[in-house]
């Protein structure tokens, strides 16, 4: 199969060479005049040497990588990987009696750059983050149908692709209808609003790390902040916490909650009770000493390099906020999902909180995302998810 074709500046194929995906533009030296966004292209040393194809895109990514040979990206391509990406999660143990939501496709770390599907019950909802996956999303769909359980295929690209794309990508099924939009997460129950909700509609990426807050949960009052779909709030009621209270800025979140709260407890026998407001007037109006354990998990505060300094703001002050309420013996779950963050600048933003509030912390835990969500060992920037469990003096 040919391509359009990419030649690279001499030298600039050594990130490649190391199986990192991605092509920059300032390392191109000649391309097709005839490309176009989404197009798939075969990239080529400065000799000629045939590198691999991908594709091309406007932007400083100008190619995402697929293969690192010529290997053709058809229909077969694209079944073979997904095949291979279900084996991994069927390896995991995801697909089970008690559990059936789960990450199918995380993107470079799955060696499918720009393609995310989670898996929710019978559905599979995709996402593309660059046109080219857009361009194949009915392969795509097609091959997830082949998947074992998968029925349905539900397209949610319209906030995620290159706006300057003028793609006009529509929400809808791409195969299949709306069967339920309950998904089973460690035996809890929970409704998906793939429809309308953040991202695929639940926070897949949390999993293992709601499962550590439900072991911490008994006996402790519980402020689950920036709530969404009530994740972290259902895992500590079913802990045993003796209150859980959950915060939102958004109405239909907190709204959200309660139903995830009520379809897995007596609602008149739980003690949970969730609030639609800013964060950080509610942590500011918060009475000291009132909860023992919180959860922080903020939206993503830096999306892109150029926001860092104020994400890093906002990490601090968003602690500082929390820690200098918090009673001695607590414990904190603070998160940042904000990739253009390291490890080491979350870390350090969170004990400049602890120092500003003059509070003694340890580190009980060091979190990342799960093993659905894999880092492409030639890719280190699908490192995304940070988090830390601290014990409060």
């Amino acid at each position: 199969m040919t391509y359009k074709t990419v030649t690279l500046k001499r030298g600039k194929e050594k990130s490649l060479e190391r199986f990192h995906p991605w092509v920059f533009s300032g390392a191109i030296a000649a391309a097709d005049d005839t490309i176009e966004e989404g197009d798939l292209v075969t990239v080529y040393a400065h000799d000629g040497t045939l590198i691999g194809n991908g594709h091309s895109q406007i932007g400083s990514i100008a190619v995402r990588m697929l293969t690192f040979d010529d290997t053709a990206v058809d229909e077969a391509f694209y079944v073979k990987r997904l095949q291979e990406a279900y084996r991994v999660r069927e390896s995991l143990g995801l697909r089970r009696e008690d559990n059936n939501a789960f990450r199918l496709v995380h993107g470079e770390g799955d060696f499918l750059p720009g393609l995310v599907v989670d898996i929710y019950g019978p559905t599979a909802v995709m996402q593309a983050h660059s046109p080219g996956m857009h361009f194949a999303r009915n392969i795509i769909a097609q091959a997830l149908v082949k998947l074992p359980g998968v029925r349905n295929v539900y397209y949610k690209s319209e906030t995620t692709l290159p706006y300057k794309a003028h793609l006009d990508p529509v929400n809808d099924y791409i195969v299949g209808s709306m069967e339920t939009d309950e998904a089973l997460e460690n035996g809890l129950r929970f409704h998906v609003d793939w429809l309308k909700g953040q991202k695929t509609g639940f926070f897949v990426d949390q999993r293992e790390n709601r499962c550590l807050l439900e072991r911490y949960s008994r006996g402790r009052k519980v402020l689950n902040m920036f709530c969404y779909t009530g994740g972290f709030s259902v895992y500590a009621l079913r802990g045993g916490a003796e209150l859980v209270h959950s915060v939102d800025s958004s109405a239909k979140a907190v709204r959200l909650t309660e139903d995830n709260v009520a379809l897995n407890f007596d609602s008149v026998a739980v003690n949970h009770e969730a609030f639609a407001e800013d964060a950080f007037k509610f942590l500011d109006n918060m009475e000291p000493e009132a909860y023992d354990l919180v959860v922080l998990d903020p939206p993503a505060f830096a999306k892109h390099q150029s926001a860092l300094r104020n994400a890093l703001v906002g990490y601090r002050r968003l602690n500082a906020k929390a820690l200098e309420k918090m009673p001695h013996g607590s414990i904190l779950f603070t998160f940042s999902c904000s990739q253009a963050v390291s490890k080491e600048q979350f870390r350090l933003a969170v004990f400049s909180a602890a120092a500003q509030t003059h509070r003694k912390v340890r580190i009980l835990h060091q979190l990342t995302q799960p093993a659905d969500h894999p880092i492409n060992i030639f890719h280190p920037e699908g490192e995304y998810l940070k988090g830390l469990v601290l014990y409060v003096e």
